[in-house]
């Protein structure tokens, strides 16, 4: 069943739990991930965009079929600076998205990173996020394990889901081109099996 993820600003401390933006709280093991870019004859690593942490157990009671883990955090990273507005970025949308999970839950802090010459987070704002099951596959908006909403990248992607689908939004600046939505695709025995490796990320715009 899809689960819908909504997203609202909160005042509470969001360090630890499910959260839309903002900075990925990885444990200390985890290196950041990045994307190998060449640009004027220089090749060097840009981090790709964090999109979002979800604590496994928010979602445990609405993952009927177990497809993903229930507890332990998930974090997704996508190639999207540039449609929140950074147009300068080298990073390219046909770069793979990124999805770690680790079971730690506790202990956790901030990762920091900044502008080049400055003290200025790269990150935007977090918002809290809530999840609530939705009684069809399909839908605008953000959503957990559901079917693509374009009939184009279901054919493209056959025997797959969408393991998280990422809709536009103005309050964020996001926009995919004219119009679009972001998708991590996986195979659900895959989601099941935790080869986050095997995902790979699809653009869909008009």
């Amino acid at each position: 069943m899809a689960i819908r993820i909504n997203t609202f600003v909160s005042d509470a401390n969001l360090v630890g739990k499910s959260h839309w933006w903002g900075a990925p709280d990885l444990p200390e093991d985890i290196p950041y991930p990045c994307v190998r870019v060449t640009a004027d004859g220089e090749s060097y690593d840009e981090p790709l965009t964090f999109v979002c942490q979800i604590r496994c157990r928010d979602i445990a009671g609405l993952d009927t079929e177990n497809l993903l883990p229930h507890e332990g955090m998930l974090y997704f990273f996508a190639p999207i600076d540039y449609f929140i507005g950074n147009t300068d970025s080298p990073l390219d949308y046909h770069d793979d998205p990124v999805v770690i999970y680790s079971r730690q839950e506790d202990g956790l802090s901030p990762y920091e990173l900044y502008w080049a010459g400055t003290d200025e987070s790269v990150f935007a704002e977090s918002e809290a996020m809530s999840f609530e099951a939705m009684d069809k596959e399909v839908g605008d908006g953000l959503i957990l394990l559901g079917q693509a909403l374009q009939d184009e990248v279901r054919e493209q992607h056959p025997g797959k889901i969408s393991l998280l689908q990422i809709d536009e939004d103005d309050r964020w600046g996001l926009r995919f081109y004219d119009c679009g939505m972001y998708y991590f695709m996986m195979k659900p025995e895959d989601i099941r099996k935790g080869l986050w490796q095997n995902c790979c990320g699809e653009l869909y715009y008009y």
